[in-house]
């Protein structure tokens, strides 16, 4: 499946290595006004090359519109786009034709296809996500005159953790450093263990948070669609995420149900939660309150340590991957993160409507 949503939809297309990535959005809404130095600015917090933590790789990530927007706003039809790869070096992969590389998408994109694209990954490659940082872009920009927002922001690299709730985090230093943490000490902690691993040629993985705020009461579509389920399906979508939990989640389990439950009181004649454990979503749908949640991702499987594995004659080989890759995902997991969840959030909410 390579489309997502059921009103609000986005279908991306495009190879690590290809002449471009993009997609197209249908079932955006009329007259919305396209901001595109906003969207430019939402591909340059994604673009590989922007610090020492990330990938190489240098790419302008210019988008560039071909239909769906007649002076500067959305008329209703698919919206098409493109973003140029002008940074292929698929010579650098050319030693990955015939391996497989560990906890890759290689062998199984053999096996499913009978073909693959060993360049950068191909298809599996997270430049796809480039894409879907646009349609993410355009998703907020119709949620923005609703009041809602959508904040994500690397929680933890490895072991090296937040230990305050978003609640007591200001969110506004999100982009005061390259890795995307709100609390400078801990981020040039996280900075200096991911630079360790780069110089070693390993990598590390992590968690994303995010906070949503601004969703009214009823969203959701029980029961298969539930909020959470959508948000789950959406966040499990983007490589090498491994995990996702909401609310209290999994730390939840050491709660009674007396410490879980989140009471209901009256506040300025509105109802309210005295606690936000749920994380604003109970029985599937939005309660009123923010929405925040986790995202897990997994250590970037392509290191340029040496391997064992097997090529395409199942032979066993050593493996040394060269190529250019990111240390550490996070620093550029997080706009998608938010993108993912502002194309759920515009279809749950025209779903409702």
């Amino acid at each position: 499946m390579n489309t997502i949503g059921k009103l609000f939809t986005f279908t991306s297309f495009g190879e690590s290595h290809g002449k471009g990535v993009g997609g197209i959005i249908d079932g955006c809404p009329t007259g919305i006004e396209i901001d595109k130095d906003f969207i430019q600015k939402e591909l340059r917090r994604r673009r590989p090359g922007q610090s020492a933590i990330t990938t190489p790789r240098k790419e302008e990530d210019r988008v560039e519109f071909l239909s769906g927007i007649f002076e500067g706003k959305t008329t209703g039809t698919p919206i098409a786009f493109v973003i140029w790869n002008k940074n292929q070096k698929s010579k650098d992969y050319d030693h990955l034709k015939d391996v497989y590389r560990p906890s890759h998408a290689d062998y199984t994109y053999q096996q499913k296809y009978g073909i693959r694209d060993y360049r950068g990954g191909g298809r599996s490659s997270a430049r796809a996500t480039a894409g879907w940082v646009v349609a993410g872009a355009v998703a907020k920009l119709v949620l923005k005159p609703h009041g809602i927002t959508i904040t994500a922001y690397t929680s933890q690299v490895g072991n090296i953790a937040l230990k305050k709730p978003y609640t007591d985090l200001n969110l506004l230093m999100i982009e005061d450093n390259i890795v995307r943490c709100p609390e400078s000490k801990t981020a040039q902690k996280m900075i200096d263990y991911i630079d360790k691993l780069r110089i070693e040629g390993n990598s590390i993985g992590g968690t994303v948070s995010c906070v949503i705020k601004g969703v009214p009461v009823g969203w959701g579509e029980p029961i298969f669609d539930k909020m959470q389920a959508r948000l789950a399906h959406a966040m499990l979508s983007i490589n090498a995420a491994h995990g996702f939990d909401y609310g209290k989640g999994f730390d939840g389990i050491s709660m009674t149900g007396a410490e879980m439950n989140d009471p209901f009181e009256l506040k300025d004649g509105k109802v309210t939660t005295r606690t936000n454990h749920s994380g604003g979503i109970q029985g599937g749908i939005s309660n009123g309150q923010d929405i925040y949640f986790r995202v897990l991702f997994k250590p970037v499987s392509t290191i340029s340590q040496k391997q064992t594995t097997l090529n395409k004659d199942l032979k066993k080989v050593t493996l040394e991957a060269k190529g250019r890759h990111d240390p550490c995902v996070l620093p550029r997991a997080v706009p998608i993160v938010e993108a993912m969840a502002a194309v759920t959030l515009l279809d749950l909410y025209l779903l409702n409507r």
